[in-house]
């Protein structure tokens, strides 16, 4: 019984614990000392005994109020009990103190009584922080998924339902739906066929009940907006469906929310009403310390979803986009299962984008830009080429993945800044190649593709020298930049380019792509 009570009161604290006080106490002495008014023109030497004391006097009730052990076994009510606790008891302890074994030292009881307060207020925003960071960070439990798998064929042969059954089919699908989306369906998957399964649900456990491989098609009529795991849905629809099975689904797009709200209220009102939803709806959850909390305050219901996000969650999550077709006010999108993802967890997106990139001897490494894209959009990139191909400059000739204020960074050169940090990392030069993907880089020749790896890539691309407007125009732009870097060296070709390009963005008014 003696060693349960003294493991109970005695324990090994967490020295991040007790270093986060430590840095506390002494930034609450410095904010006192600092910028209260003190009789003293010398508060530091005066109270340095003083802060000593009071430090040990904290440090030692936080102690045996236990507020150094780990903080998944508190709650932030108990946290914040225990901090009251050990704030109170300091404050007695020093005062007593003061009023019994320091008169001498002609200690204020007002600098007591501001550096605790100090002290207890930095304590409590740290606590509450630290419990937010770890409540953002206790993610949702993963529904449990389907073992890896090998090749897999749907169980039953399918027929086509008939008759009755079939008027049935298409009644319910118009009764939810619509005659054009009846007419869609008709026309892009087997709607009458045996191996087809329709369900209109926000419930993942619907989903979960479906028998594996037993359908080939999969129909959900449910709008994703509707739903709060999309990512796990789609992850168990992909578990359930076998190779090449398709998958529908619907949403309503961000561009119907905006039209419909710009239409409801007056000018310049509807434009801060729309931002006030875009912020509450678009913004709270992509970001890591709201995104919980706004899923367990609206249950992810009425979400604002672009175009963009719902396709390349689609590809994120094993599928590949075979058609998408907007009727009335919502798009549905026709999927066919390509791959198991190894997961399927939510992604949280900021300010800040990390792109993987071909530098140089062939090594991957990250590139740095400001986020003017969607979320998700990094896995559309193979499907954008193949539906809009490129237009002139080499991008794509309808890049539904950059959002409207990325294009404004975009024309502005505001989201090359943060690639700064590329140079300073040595990743990149000033003047040089454009770091481009995996996939733009496969499109480039065997020769270029050679020459290019022995250099590293640069934030101002012989691109805006040149301003080539196909393929091969920038493919021959590259090689001429290269092979002179080669001939006349990188220095003299870099400088020369230098002032080529600066003219270029200057007088030609060359913007960012």
């Amino acid at each position: 019984m003696r060693k349960r009570w003294l493991d109970i009161v005695f324990y090994k604290p967490l020295l991040g614990y007790w270093l986060t006080d430590v840095v506390l106490l002494l930034l609450s002495f410095f904010v006192v000392l600092m910028w209260f008014p003190l009789n003293t023109q010398i508060p530091f030497q005066k109270y340095w005994a003083f802060a000593l004391e009071f430090s040990a006097a904290w440090l030692i009730t936080s102690y045996f109020t236990h507020r150094y052990v780990r903080v998944k076994f508190m709650r932030v009510g108990v946290s914040i009990l225990r901090l009251l606790t050990a704030s109170v008891l300091t404050f007695l302890l020093m005062f007593g103190y003061m009023t019994l074994l320091a008169k001498g030292m002609n200690y204020s009881i007002w600098v007591l009584l501001t550096i605790w307060l100090a002290m207890f207020i930095f304590s409590f925003m740290f606590v509450l922080l630290f419990h937010a960071y770890h409540y953002a960070l206790n993610a949702e439990p993963d529904i449990e998924r389907a073992p890896e798998r090998g090749p897999q064929a749907v169980l039953k042969e399918p027929f086509c339902y008939e008759g009755e059954q079939k008027d049935n089919i298409a009644a319910t699908i118009c009764d939810s739906t619509s005659q054009k989306v009846l007419n869609y369906l008709e026309k892009n998957v087997a709607l009458y066929s045996s191996n087809t399964y329709i369900l209109r649900t926000a419930e993942l456990f619907n989903i979960q009940k479906i028998k594996y491989y037993r359908f080939d098609t999969i129909l959900n009529l449910m709008p994703l907006n509707q739903i709060r795991g999309i990512n796990k849905m789609f992850g168990l629809v992909n578990d359930k469906l076998p190779d090449d099975g398709l998958f529908v689904c619907c949403f309503e797009p961000q561009g119907v929310l905006k039209r419909r709200i710009y239409m409801q209220y007056p000018s310049v009102i509807n434009f801060i009403v729309y931002s006030c939803v875009f912020f509450y709806k678009r913004v709270l959850p992509k970001l890591f310390m709201t995104s919980r909390l706004y899923y367990d305050i609206t249950e992810g219901k009425d979400r604002v979803l672009s175009k963009a996000e719902v396709l390349g969650r689609l590809c994120y999550c094993g599928f590949e986009i075979v058609d998408e077709h907007k009727i009335d006010e919502q798009i549905y999108v026709v999927a066919r299962r390509s791959f198991r993802p190894q997961t399927v967890q939510r992604r949280l997106y900021g300010l800040f984008v990390r792109l993987n990139r071909v530098g140089k001897d062939g090594k991957m490494f990250n590139v740095y830009k400001f986020r003017t894209m969607h979320p998700y959009s990094e896995y559309l990139q193979e499907y954008i080429y193949r539906k809009y191909s490129l237009q002139d400059g080499g991008k794509f000739n309808h890049d539904i993945r950059v959002t409207t204020l990325g294009r404004f960074m975009r024309r502005c050169w505001i989201d090359e800044w943060p690639m700064l940090l590329n140079l300073l990392k040595g990743d990149m030069k000033l003047v040089g190649v454009r770091p481009i993907s995996k996939q733009y880089f496969s499109l480039y020749s065997e020769e270029l593709q050679n020459k290019r790896i022995k250099h590293k890539p640069g934030l101002l691309p012989p691109f805006y020298a040149d301003m080539p407007k196909t393929l091969e125009e920038i493919e021959t732009s590259e090689m001429r930049y290269l092979t002179a870097c080669e001939t006349k060296g990188t220095f003299v070709t870099d400088f020369i380019y230098f002032w080529k390009i600066l003219y270029t963005i200057i007088f030609r008014r060359a913007r960012s792509n």
